[in-house]
């Protein structure tokens, strides 16, 4: 706090300057009482910042609430979305339809494509889209190891697996991105690099997954951001489209009482 004190010679008084209202006015304590009020003038001071922080520190609180419960229901979204691309997806079409094995690798291939239309989705809607990509991703991880466990892997030997499985991941990522922004035969060779793993025979098979990702992703596209944010309820088009005008009709989604 500013402080200016000025003396003037061969007068008793003391004119005191205090700020006022963004103000030096002149205060002339009284004789006698000079000690006691400087005293006092640290303990106003720090009074009003403690009050100030006490409001700061209540404001602080309920930011810091609103974020953690706002973080909260994009978690449970994000589960929920992961959730339906295990779910809602027809594995069982895509082993007959694109002639690939009923494996877990073929599994994981199918869910990794899913999960990165989610992924081009959910970028789209700022840092709480990206966050709620980087939630899909952990929860993927998470089921991918538990299956390996359920279905009696060797520690090691599953440990070993998911670093290969992650580096496949990203690779897979940048590949679908490129291919995604690209023209139809961008695509194809990334789902032949990567869905296929280089050995498809059919180009039927091929030309059919790249109408698929494109359909797909116009759908996402379709579907309300906010929504997304709030369920996290995505469904997918069949591998073969049976009625060709349904697919920008997408569904509205449902709430429970608290909004989610």
């Amino acid at each position: 706090m500013a402080l200016l004190v000025r003396v003037l010679k061969n007068q008793t008084s003391i004119t005191q300057w205090v700020p006022v209202c963004s103000r030096l006015v002149p205060v002339s304590p009284p004789q006698g009482q000079w000690q006691s009020g400087t005293s006092q003038w640290p303990q106003m001071s720090q009074s009003l910042a403690l009050v100030g922080s006490e409001k700061m520190a209540g404001v602080d609180i309920q930011l810091s609430r609103k974020y953690h419960t706002t973080n909260k229901k994009i978690k449970i979204a994000a589960l929920r979305m992961y959730t339906s691309c295990v779910e809602k997806t027809d594995f069982e079409e895509f082993f007959l339809r694109c002639q690939i094995p009923d494996t877990f690798n073929s599994w994981f291939l199918i869910t990794l494509l899913h999960v990165w239309m989610c992924l081009v989705r959910m970028k789209q809607e700022g840092r709480s889209g990206k966050y709620m990509c980087r939630i899909i991703v952990h929860f993927m991880w998470e089921d991918v190891e538990q299956r390996g466990k359920v279905m009696g892997v060797n520690p090691y030997i599953l440990k070993k697996n998911m670093v290969l499985m992650t580096n496949s991941f990203y690779a897979a990522i940048l590949g679908y991105d490129e291919g995604i922004l690209s023209d139809d035969h961008g695509l194809a060779a990334a789902l032949w690099r990567t869905f296929f793993n280089q050995k498809c025979e059919d180009p039927r098979h091929l030309a059919l997954l790249v109408e698929y990702v494109r359909k797909q992703i116009q759908y996402l596209d379709s579907m309300n951001g906010e929504d997304l944010l709030l369920t996290g309820e995505v469904s997918w088009r069949p591998l073969v489209e049976k009625n060709p005008q349904s697919v920008l009709k997408a569904h509205a989604p449902t709430y429970n009482d608290e909004g989610l």
